[in-house]
């Protein structure tokens, strides 16, 4: 009896190396190992997005996200699997501040988005006027409010139950320093679940804090929730290139386009068609592929669908982004105040400064403790504040140096200074990205094989850029293993036969 010839790998082309694109690749190789040619297409000459690390000071520090969530178990893991635990460092307690009225103030223990657990906290935190205080409280007593909308904002939520200061001085603060947006305008159930939840189950904010169940011990709720490397993240880039021996990758080209090479109306049923999809490099060079995974932001994504699926790409350019700004400063230990602690401090947006966050980088993490040096990471820009965007470099540094002055008393001239500007650096995920969302999926039905991946769809932070790179690694094998299941019981029927 004659063996089947073996089946030609599946040519996946994946479109980004940023944490999205690297670690499709790297699930990819996990399950399918052999059966893969995977070409990986980045436009700039680096790996990693934004994922940067930059000596300052003698010191790695990271100009854009400086810490991974391993609470989430995908991203432990991928530690883990790539030896990488030996590195791992835990920041130092403390927490954030609240930059409000001219004062650095503590954050409330026990807050969820900004959204306090207790009034005693708050109380002692002075976040609020006396008056705000009593209308915070008054969530105790107000009636059950039904949102207006199916996906209302996170500023509907928590106005209505605990009034405009909580909201102004805590919540906005804290989800612009993770989204770089408006609460008013970012919808609950994409970028605050918890709040969402809370709202949706319980007549008052207070009452659903105090209701949540504990943190299970040994089931993921103990231990740090945010990590680093020692080395910087980039160390967690360079590992990840490392185990993609098998994979082509090509730097410093750009994919103009993605098209099928039939109509998907005409594409053969059941199994994988041949050269299902041709991808354009700006060079004029062509990539047959059998799946393409697209781990671009989506406008870049938008424009490379938009001959073949024009529905899909107005979806995708519908996402909205901030530009945003990293200022990585070094500083004389002598000139840094004495008695500061914690990691850092958050701005409301009602202050009108520049600054959005401000990370005392040497005393959120271990491995940059020194001596002599401080390192000082400040944000600038949010969804609705461009005003860096017009000030040469020089000017930006004074500004935030003048705001650090005022927020804690630096004064003193830096020994080092860097600007990682990082323009539509944020995805934002305004009301109705869910519902976005699902229009996409509907409109990737006609599109069998090509993936969208990445923070501009279900979440921002690295740990959920992995899991969703997992999804999409899951997503492909399940339908290459359907299709030639469904090509082995074809050969069965025809030998019966």
């Amino acid at each position: 009896m004659s063996e089947h010839p073996r089946p030609a790998p599946t040519r996946v082309t994946i479109v980004g190396a940023g944490i999205s694109g690297l670690t499709t690749a790297y699930f990819l190789h996990r399950r399918l190992g052999e059966e893969l040619q995977i070409t990986m297409v980045e436009g700039t000459d680096r790996l990693g997005g934004k994922i940067a690390t930059r000596t300052v000071a003698g010191h790695p520090l990271d100009t854009g996200p400086d810490a991974l969530m391993v609470r989430a178990p995908v991203a432990a893991h991928l530690i883990e699997d790539l030896g990488l635990a030996d590195l791992v460092v835990t920041p130092n307690g403390g927490g954030a501040r609240i930059w409000s009225r001219n004062r650095l103030r503590s954050l409330p223990a026990g807050t969820m988005f900004g959204v306090p657990g207790g009034l005693l906290p708050l109380l002692r935190s002075r976040l609020l006027s006396p008056l705000g205080l009593a209308r915070a409280a008054g969530d105790l007593v107000l009636p059950r409010r039904r949102p207006a909308s199916a996906d209302p904002s996170v500023g509907e939520l928590v106005r209505a139950r605990m009034g405009a200061q909580v909201f102004n001085r805590m919540v906005d603060p804290l989800l612009g320093g993770i989204h770089a947006g408006r609460a008013d305008t970012l919808s609950a159930q994409s970028t605050a679940p918890g709040i969402a939840a809370l709202a949706g189950t319980h007549r008052s904010l207070y009452l659903g804090m105090r209701r949540r169940p504990a943190p299970a011990p040994g089931g993921g709720g103990t231990g740090p929730s945010l990590v680093t490397l020692s080395t910087g993240l980039e160390g967690l880039i360079n590992a990840l290139s490392a185990t993609l021996t098998d994979t082509t990758i090509r730097r410093g080209s750009s994919v103009a386009t993605v098209t099928p090479q039939l109509p998907p109306e005409l594409m053969p049923t059941g199994e994988p068609p041949v050269n299902a999809y041709r991808v354009d490099l700006d060079d004029g060079s062509v990539i047959g592929a059998d799946v393409v995974v697209l781990a671009t932001p989506a406008f870049e994504s938008a424009g490379i669908v938009a001959a073949a699926a024009p529905q899909l790409a107005a979806l995708l350019g519908a996402i909205e982004y901030a530009n945003v700004a990293t200022i990585c400063l070094a500083y004389p230990r002598a000139a840094f105040p004495v008695g500061l602690t914690g990691t850092g401090f958050l701005v409301p947006p009602e202050e009108g400064r520049l600054i959005v966050g401000c990370t005392w980088s040497s005393l959120k993490w271990p491995h940059l403790a020194d001596g002599d040096v401080v390192l000082v990471r400040c944000m600038v820009g949010r969804h609705d504040d461009d005003r860096w965007l017009s000030v040469d470099e020089a000017t930006l540094v004074l500004r935030v140096r003048a705001e650090l002055g005022e927020a804690m008393g630096l004064a003193s001239e830096p020994l080092e200074q860097f600007v990682q500007r990082w323009p539509q650096g944020m995805p934002q995920y305004l009301v109705g990205h869910q519902a976005r969302l699902d229009d996409m999926a509907a409109a990737l039905t006609e599109l069998p094989d090509l993936y969208l991946t990445g923070s501009s769809y279900r979440g921002v932070g690295l740990a959920s850029c992995i899991a969703d790179a997992e999804r999409t690694a899951d997503a492909i094998v399940s339908s290459r293993v359907a299709a030639q299941d469904s090509a082995r019981a074809r050969v069965l029927n025809s030998s019966s036969d």
